[in-house]
């Protein structure tokens, strides 16, 4: 008899179960993506990965080489046993994410985390991991995210930021909002930090009843009143939207429209609920949010001003996430993924989550004097919306620019023990910075290290 899927490729994966490595296919089915896998022990395995075949079949287009970075283990057990980063690892450290403090204000039942009672790391510790991070990206990373439990209850937050600054190009503050919607005069410290800094801002719903059912309690005057204060003070922020089905999934929309029309609002990220933490119990995994999912969701819900074919795969994690950015003009904003030829311009966007217009414009300035073949391209590609002075303006002149003008929209799904695919983890490039001074990947640091971290 025939089977009712179609074999797409090999994989290995983990085993529900035990979480032993397990040898697993990538079938389609139903006009969806699925890991068929099988465990000696525990049996067949059907999981749902992505809703729409041809985005997934397509992704690897966009792909790009990783990037070296430095190991601190070695591979001995495999993959995902070996973090990290270990020399199987394709991917550096896009995002840095360092959690320096266990402590929180809620006991959201989404936390890959578990925050709640907890302590504070030491400063001492907190800037060793900061230099490790750094020095392991060659001596300046890109990218670090402060983040806990709630990082803005650690008594040296504001230092804390100060000396990730030194060490890397851009800071994240992540953060639920609380004390940033009580405490004005700790908003106007961070407005010092201009530049390089934003804040990552929880933001799953315009509705108490869905905050309380997410976070467990009513929080929507605070995430109104946090946005508030930021934007007195001009502080840029990303919404992160924690998506679950049947609960915040019909609130896309909305986010994305408040997000376009809030000034110091540069983009909203959207991360589909990973299956790891509190959030790994009585879970319906067959009706799962996917990336693409999501990405027919907002082009339901903008009706259409974002389309399906607005998100191209960010190429240093094609797997795990899609991005698009919108740029200004007199009609509003628009995709620039709609006028431009995306492919074309992968030699001129750096190998990093955080795509950046005017180190492109760099790019392609400089490959004007190189080998490329067709070194207009991308000038030509992307004239339609940057001034013809941009490079001759200073940095702070064109980030502003750029701030003003456009917008992103990322969707960054991450990987739990039933979606698992050794393909994505290997390239999955925003990493948990630990005490020991090792990169782990942020999904298997949940799936696999965060016990073993927590009681130690």
């Amino acid at each position: 008899m025939d089977r009712d899927y179609i074999y797409y490729e090999y994989t290995n994966s983990l085993c529900n179960e035990c979480l032993k490595v397990i040898a697993a296919k990538i079938v389609f089915k139903d006009n969806k993506v699925y890991l068929l896998k099988h465990c000696s022990e525990h049996g067949e395995q059907l999981e749902l990965l992505e809703h729409d075949v041809e985005y997934f079949k397509h992704k690897r287009d966009y792909d790009k080489a990783g990037s070296i970075t430095k190991t601190q283990t070695e591979t001995k057990n495999g993959c995902p046993y070996d973090c990290g980063i270990c020399p199987n690892h394709d991917q550096h450290s896009c995002i840095n994410l360092i959690e320096i403090t266990n402590k929180c204000n809620m006991c959201c039942n989404t936390c890959y985390a578990s925050s709640g009672k907890g302590k504070d790391k030491d400063l001492k510790t907190i800037k060793k991991m900061i230099d490790f991070a750094a020095d392991a990206e060659g001596g300046r990373g890109e990218v670090i995210q402060v983040s806990g439990g709630e990082p803005t209850l650690h008594k040296d937050i504001i230092e804390i930021i100060e000396y990730a600054r030194e060490k890397f190009q851009y800071v994240m503050l992540n953060t639920n909002g609380i004390r940033i919607a009580e405490d004005l005069d700790f908003v106007k410290e961070l407005s010092k930090f201009k530049g390089r800094f934003e804040i990552y801002l929880q933001f799953d719903s315009f509705d108490d009843d869905i905050y309380t059912k997410i976070r467990g309690r009513s929080l929507k005057k605070i995430k109104e009143q946090a946005v508030n204060n930021l934007k007195e003070y001009n502080i840029p922020i990303t919404l992160v939207m924690t998506l679950e089905r049947d609960l915040n999934d019909k609130e896309i929309g909305k986010v994305i429209t408040y997000g376009i029309e809030t000034s110091n609002i540069r983009g909203v990220n959207i991360q589909p609920v990973a299956y790891f933490g509190r959030k790994n119990g009585n879970i319906d995994r067959k009706n799962r949010v996917t990336l693409t999912d999501t990405i027919r969701l907002i082009e339901e819900q903008t009706k259409k001003m974002i389309v399906k074919e607005d998100f191209v795969p960010l190429p240093c994690n094609v797997e795990r996430v899609s991005l698009t950015y919108l740029y200004k003009t007199k009609n509003g904003f628009l995709p620039i993924t709609r006028t431009n030829n995306i492919k074309k311009l992968l030699p001129y966007i750096n190998n990093t989550f955080t795509f950046k217009i005017e180190d492109a414009l760099t790019n392609g300035r400089d490959i004007i004097f190189g080998s490329c073949c067709n070194p207009l391209i991308f000038l030509k590609e992307f004239k339609k919306f940057v001034p013809k002075d941009f490079m001759s303006w200073d940095i702070e002149e064109r980030s502003e620019y750029v701030s003003n003008n456009t917008f992103r929209i990322t969707i960054t799904s991450f990987l739990d023990r039933y979606n698992f695919d050794i393909k994505s983890m290997q390239k999955e490039c925003a990493h948990i910075v630990t005490e020991d001074l090792k990169r782990i990947p942020f999904s298997s640091y949940n799936i696999i290290y965060r016990e073993k971290y927590k009681h130690e």
